[in-house]
């Protein structure tokens, strides 16, 4: 799946999901889609959150 360029606010919806959650996230941005790093512990967290956004 890629992310639409023309989207706004795409990476500040999964760094404010991930952060209420207190997980830290840096992000490589691709052209075709970006990359999310969190720390290894968290990231079964990481995704939940994630997958609740998704829902919303």
């Amino acid at each position: 799946m890629q992310s639409d360029l023309a989207a706004v606010g795409l990476t500040a919806a999964f760094a404010g999901a991930l952060g209420r959650e207190g997980i830290s996230c840096n992000v490589v941005a691709g052209y075709h889609h970006d990359h999310l790093f969190v720390p290894w512990d968290r990231r079964w967290d990481a995704m939940v959150a994630l997958r609740a956004l998704s829902d919303a």
